[in-house]
């Protein structure tokens, strides 16, 4: 394996643990969840669905190089109102950046500025990622996209498991120009990535609205035995871990029980 192929795989292997963290952050109801060895947290993100309560959204994590900004998936019933809300609207945060899902997008809207507030205070000379699994995916790639286009960062690497397509063929080619490292994990089993349809006809206003994913496609395969499983964070997790076992089994290690399965070498 390339040196480069290595590092893009651990860091995927990483930030895979990291995301799941934000599920603990968001089901315990102190908000406490494990941080990896050498981090420490810079600030958590708080976002709303609609006019609903603010939710534990994800969180920033910093170390001596690199900062992690992490969005959570899909955990309340008014999350799911968002992932199926499917109609577009004007990216608003940039000119030129196309559509995007109306959902998505007003959900990141709501911890926008608390989020790029934080960014600006930390160094920029530091390594910065943005990653999530399903709706935290979807929120990752707007959140990257307007980080590069903000002058918050120059060059945020993107990162994401099971995200669904985000905007239409404009907003992918923004992102695309803005974003170069961007590592799209998608099982081809998961629905997920699959979601919304390339033409997605709103029962709503009756029209047509086009989707197109962002590059950097990775496939994974692997099967779960049901729609659930084959979307599950921690399934694409130990997909990844098996491709470097001593590499995860050690990471697994610091702090012990912070990945979401148990890796034996």
């Amino acid at each position: 394996m390339r040196d480069r192929d290595t590092k893009q795989l651990r860091t995927a292997i990483f930030l895979a643990a990291v995301c799941s963290q934000t599920y603990l952050q968001y089901t315990n109801q102190n908000g406490i969840f494990l941080v990896p060895q050498h981090y420490r947290i810079a600030g958590v993100i708080n976002a709303k669905a609609f006019d609903n309560p603010l939710e534990r959204f994800g969180f920033i994590l910093e170390s001596d190089r690199s900062i992690i900004v992490a969005f959570r998936g899909t955990g309340s019933s008014a999350d799911w109102t968002v992932d199926v809300t499917a109609r577009q609207m004007p990216y608003p945060f940039h000119r030129k950046g196309g559509k995007t899902h109306i959902g998505f997008t007003e959900l990141y809207a709501s911890c926008r500025g608390p989020l790029l507030k934080l960014l600006r205070s930390l160094p920029r000379t530091k390594n910065l990622y943005v990653t999530g699994h399903s709706l935290g995916g979807a929120l990752a790639v707007l959140a990257g996209a307007d980080i590069a286009s903000s002058a918050v960062h120059d060059q945020p690497s993107v990162y994401t498991y099971g995200a669904p397509r985000v905007g239409d063929p404009t907003f992918a080619r923004f992102f695309n120009r803005r974003i170069d490292v961007s590592c799209r994990y998608s099982n081809q089993s998961d629905i997920v990535p699959r979601l919304p349809p390339l033409i997605y006809d709103s029962p709503k206003d009756h029209k047509l609205y086009y989707y197109l994913h962002v590059k950097g496609e990775q496939r994974m395969n692997f099967k779960g035995g049901s729609v659930a499983a084959n979307h599950k964070l921690a399934a694409y997790f130990n997909e990844l871990a098996k491709e470097d076992p001593g590499y995860a089994a050690t990471m697994c290690s610091q702090p012990a029980g912070w990945c979401p399965v148990r890796i034996r070498r």
